[in-house]
Formats: C-alpha cells, sequence, structure tokens
C-alpha cells in the first residue's frame, strides 16, 4: 500500500498484457483498477446493436448520449455494464475488438469517454489500462508506462485467450487483426497510440508477468515512496 495516492497509467498495443499487469500492479499497491479499452469497445458493441456503421460519427455521437456505461466491482472483478446488463464477456470478441479500434478514432466518442475516464481518475489512487492514458488523458500523470511486446508473441496470447473462451479462430486471422490494428491505432489523426515522452517503456516480450510487476512496483515506490 502506497502512502500517497497517484494517478497510474499503462498504455500499449493490443495483446501486451496490458489488464492482466494492470489489474495485478493495481492489487499490489492497494489501487483501484480501470480498462479504458473496455469503454471503447462498450460503445462499439452498443452502437453496432443499434445498426450504426463505425465511420459514422454524427449517428454514433447521438448515440453515446443515451449510452450509459459503468464499471462494478463484483468480487475481485471488475465488470463493465451498459445499464443494466453486464457486457463484459460480450466486448471481447475479435469482430468488437476491431470495431472499437475504428470507433475509437471519431472524435465524438474519445470527447466523451474522455470527459467519463477523467472523472474516475479525480479520487486519484487509480491505474489506468489504454492506449493514450498517458499522452492526452492524463498527461499529468504521476507515472507512466508503456507496455508492448514482439508482434508474434502478442499474437499468440491473444490466440490462446481467444480459444481458451471457446472462440473458433485461427492463429494467422489473430496476427492480421493485431497488425491491422496497431496500423489503426498508431496511425489515426487523433490521439495515435505512442509511448508518452516521459513513459517507462517495459518490453514484455520475453518477461513472465510477475517480472513486469516487480518493476513497475520498483519504479513507482522509487518515483513516489
Amino acid at each position: 500500500m502506497l502512502k500517497k495516492e497517484l494517478v497510474i497509467t499503462i498504455d500499449g498495443p493490443s495483446g501486451a498484457g496490458k489488464t492482466t499487469v494492470s489489474k495485478m500492479l493495481a492489487a499490489r499497491i492497494g489501487y483501484r483498477y480501470i480498462d479504458t479499452g473496455a469503454l471503447y469497445r462498450g460503445i462499439a458493441l452498443e452502437t453496432q446493436r443499434q445498426g450504426i456503421s463505425a465511420d459514422d460519427e454524427d449517428a454514433i455521437a447521438l448515440a453515446c448520449k443515451s449510452i450509459d456505461l459503468r464499471f462494478r466491482i463484483e468480487g475481485d472483478d471488475l465488470r463493465l455494464f451498459s445499464g443494466d446488463r453486464d457486457i463484459s464477456d460480450m466486448i471481447r470478441s475479435s469482430q468488437i475488438s476491431m470495431r472499437a479500434s475504428k470507433v475509437s478514432a471519431l472524435g465524438a466518442v474519445r470527447s466523451f469517454l474522455t470527459v467519463l475516464q477523467r472523472r474516475l481518475g479525480e479520487e486519484r489512487a487509480v491505474v489506468f489500462e489504454g492506449r493514450d492514458m498517458g499522452t492526452v488523458i492524463f498527461p499529468e500523470a504521476d507515472v507512466k508506462f508503456f507496455l508492448d511486446a514482439d508482434t508474434d508473441i502478442r499474437a499468440e496470447r491473444r490466440y490462446l485467450e481467444l480459444k481458451a473462451r471457446g472462440d473458433d479462430i485461427d492463429f494467422d486471422r489473430v496476427r492480421r487483426d493485431i497488425v491491422v490494428r496497431d496500423t489503426n491505432d498508431s496511425n489515426r489523426k487523433l490521439a495515435p497510440l505512442k509511448p508518452a515522452e516521459d513513459a517507462v517503456h517495459v518490453d514484455a516480450s520475453h518477461m513472465g508477468i510477475e517480472d513486469v510487476v516487480d518493476k513497475m512496483v520498483a519504479v513507482v515506490t522509487s518515483i513516489r515512496p
């Protein structure tokens, strides 16, 4: 447990292990964990349900006004609800992942969720996982990390995750999706995926999860003991 209440951000590409690492880091230091990518997936899912094209910014902006996303802690799990519906599992499909990458490039969506995310950070003592947490949403965050790993390793992790859920999918498709999403996220005009200038870069290609978390805990405690 840290004495001071900090805002910590962990950015990085899909499949780098951000979710697992962020949850473990938050648990180790007694902080709340927020998966901001889930919010974009939630918008992607709910606008898809309404039959709205991922490119129709005006329609999506209008839909955002009536979408009610909120996190709830159930046991040790952080669940995402849309109204009274638990959509935590539905947003994890490959289809929603690709749609979320497109939706997240829309200014209306980013403006809508920026307000929500900053409100979540007002209480501090929180670890935010995402793609632009340290560059756009919380540029003044106390500690920033950029977690990365080789493309093939990230694709393998994502493939095994999807297979464990029972998805009928092949590795080549997962790898293609990873490459496409990397390209989309890194080259979008609005809030592209990139490390913050003052972020601590962590390459998890050949590190175990515990080793990654140990390194982050050491950084956090050394900066703000």
